[in-house]
């Protein structure tokens, strides 16, 4: 007998399913009859190198021209006090950054320096002092308050207190706010914008002396004062070194610009802040030292000369700077 044809009444009706499913849900599309194979996972995006940003004035410099010149967006920013900032850097939270003085010093296998970059001081600095009832030979056995956000700052003023001076004050640690520390003490290590504003007028309206920390540390020394330098990871170098030096160099070029254009960078400072544009202008240009060469190289191993015995790290600890890396315009890596 022959074959039913293809269009013949025996196939008009299909065959009923060995094993029917269950009706299907009419609220949900129908799924498709050869569904597409599943996209390939995308490649991992790039990854901001992480980079400190210490929230006060006297880094505004440093920062500013990142937007000018187009470098903000390739950084993952973290703002902070200096001494956060120091201990994110220690503990692998941040790739590049600020690090006070003393913290890395005490860090120094870790950390490299980037070389040209750095905040401090070849005389008065403005913004990091002793605040005083009484003449500083008088504080011996009597409290000093001790500022909390930069531990480069206060083991200085200890420094001096204790050898330039000669007195052994006691010490407390407070939050830097020059009212609450004097209401305990009768002298105050204040650093940052809080002794900016004392320096300026806040000090001599409450009948209280300043003594400024980089220039008593120039005037004992005849040497320059770095409170912080610039710092990477060394692994992070290692295993990023182009990234590393793109950072810094656009860190170098960020401080150029901000120099050159001191008086635009104060003028829109001075919008946000309680302090006049030639004030700022003044601070930015004459009393901070933003550059890291000999003579600054040169006042670190000064400094760990002397504080080394009760500080964690040896008196001739070793300085290393980062390398340079040739990085060509055409081939520099985005930052």
């Amino acid at each position: 007998m022959a074959a039913p044809d293809a269009h013949s009444p025996e196939h008009s009706e299909p065959s009923e399913p060995s094993n029917p499913a269950k009706p299907s849900d009419p609220s949900k599309p129908p799924a498709p009859s050869n569904p597409a194979k599943p996209p390939a996972p995308e490649q991992d995006a790039p990854i901001r190198p992480r980079v400190g940003h210490i929230q006060f004035l006297n880094c505004v410099p440093l920062y500013w021209g990142l937007a000018r010149t187009g470098n903000l967006l390739d950084l993952d920013l973290t703002k902070d006090t200096p001494e956060k900032l120091s201990d994110q850097l220690v503990d692998g939270s941040l790739d590049i950054g600020p690090i006070t003085c003393v913290e890395y010093l005490r860090n120094a296998d870790d950390l490299l320096i980037l070389p040209d970059i750095a905040v401090g001081s070849d005389g008065p600095v403005m913004s990091c002092h002793i605040v005083s009832k009484v003449p500083l030979a008088d504080l011996d056995g009597r409290r000093v308050a001790l500022g909390s956000t930069s531990r480069t700052s206060v083991r200085l003023a200890r420094l001096l207190l204790e050898e330039r001076e000669g007195v052994r004050p006691d010490y407390f640690s407070c939050p830097p706010e020059l009212g609450q520390m004097l209401a305990e003490a009768d002298a105050a290590v204040l650093i940052g914008d809080p002794a900016l504003r004392a320096h300026l007028g806040q000090a001599a309206e409450l009948g209280l002396t300043v003594h400024d920390l980089g220039a008593m540390w120039k005037e004992w020394t005849g040497l320059p004062f770095v409170f912080a330098v610039w710092a990477v990871r060394r692994e992070f170098a290692e295993r990023r070194p182009e990234l590393t030096a793109a950072v810094h160099r656009a860190f170098l070029e960020s401080r150029d610009l901000s120099l050159v254009e001191a008086a635009k960078v104060a003028e829109q400072a001075a919008r946000w802040e309680t302090f006049g544009a030639d004030v700022l202008e003044k601070y930015f240009s004459e009393a901070l030292d933003f550059s890291l060469g000999e003579r600054q190289l040169a006042g670190i191993a000064e400094f760990a000369r002397r504080v080394a015995h009760d500080s964690g790290f040896a008196p001739d600890v070793a300085v290393r700077l980062l390398e340079p890396v040739a990085l060509p315009v055409s081939a520099a890596p985005a930052v």
